[in-house]
């Protein structure tokens, strides 16, 4: 699809290199969730993204996600190393190719990994804010790794929150976290699952194969985003709270694919089918309306396009403010 405007891009004889420092600085979660927002109200149809291809190698899995829109392409290329975990290399290692203009030269090589911690919290606080009611919220988050750590920055800046419970199963990491929410002004405790009660957010950020708490516990107002899983047999959600909840994906296609929480849902009956689910783009585009009476649930699995409307925003950032500096 063509963007509403075609931009002009400096001439490079390189690509510029954008690392997590440039990354982190460059953009905002609100930035980030402003681009994927546009991309949407432009037109685009998720539906149509294509699929990430994935390839088993001898160490785990290279993972490639390319997406088109307007004068941009791109893609990013991911390896993911079990062993690494007890070594000193990440699990998760990648790069993010992007390419513009009529030419479709190279432009930018972004850092995956920093590009992936900040599209995936703000794809999380984009659903949040288009399914959830204004005023203060109280946030549980399940889980203390990176993404727990991000998607409270990113709740932080574009909610109201009034405090964070921390639910993990590792204690000491469950009080880093805490730290991390007190230095941004949050009240913030460790709590156990049953926090779920008081909850108004809820955020899912585990590796958990099954369901982390009783959905009959959540409240009808409250909004529960998932993000842990990605396959068909990991879930972090149960039937009872799917089959109460308003579902939200972001498009039907990807989440019939790689939705465990979904796919299971379904094949139990607690969703009826793909009818039943409604996605981001109905909601920026207001196709559909968020029933009041009952939870909302967005499930993420992540999609190429977010990743290539977030690489333009930061690319397009780093350009206005000459970051080129980085690279000499």
């Amino acid at each position: 699809m063509d963007s509403p405007a075609t931009p002009t891009w400096p001439q490079r004889s390189a690509p510029v290199f954008l690392d997590g420092a440039a990354i982190a600085s460059a953009l905002t979660a609100r930035e980030a969730v402003a681009a994927m927002e546009s991309v949407l109200a432009s037109g685009f149809d998720p539906e149509t993204s294509a699929p990430r291809t994935r390839v088993e190698t001898g160490s785990g899995t290279f993972m490639q996600m390319p997406a088109s829109h307007g004068q941009y392409v791109g893609t990013k290329l991911l390896t993911i190393t079990p062993g690494n975990a007890a070594s000193a290399s990440p699990v998760i290692q990648g790069l993010y190719a992007l390419f513009g203009g009529h030419d479709q030269r190279p432009l930018a090589v972004l850092d995956g990994v920093a590009l992936t911690e900040l599209r995936t919290s703000s794809v999380s606080v984009m659903g949040a804010k288009l399914l959830a009611s204004p005023g203060p919220k109280r946030l549980v988050v399940f889980g203390t790794g990176v993404q727990a750590r991000a998607h409270i920055e990113a709740f932080a800046e574009l909610f109201e929150l009034d405090s964070v419970d921390i639910v993990g199963r590792n204690a000491e990491a469950a009080e880093r976290l805490v730290k991390n929410a007190e230095g941004l002004g949050l009240p913030a405790a460790v709590a156990g699952p049953e926090a779920v009660r008081e909850a108004d957010l809820v955020i899912c950020a585990t590796a958990s194969p099954t369901a982390l708490f009783d959905g009959a516990m959540v409240k009808a107002s409250a909004v529960v985003v998932a993000i842990g899983s990605h396959d068909r047999e990991h879930r972090e959600l149960d039937d009872t709270l799917l089959a109460r909840a308003t579902v939200c994906v972001e498009s039907r296609d990807s989440a019939a694919r790689e939705a465990g929480d979904v796919i299971q849902a379904m094949e139990s009956g607690a969703i009826a089918g793909p009818a039943d689910l409604i996605t981001l783009a109905d909601l920026v585009l207001k196709r559909r309306e968020v029933a009041a009476d009952r939870p909302a649930v967005f499930k993420t699995t992540g999609m190429p396009w977010e990743d290539l409307a977030v690489a333009t925003a930061l690319y397009e950032a780093c350009t206005r403010h000459d970051y080129e500096k980085w690279n000499n």
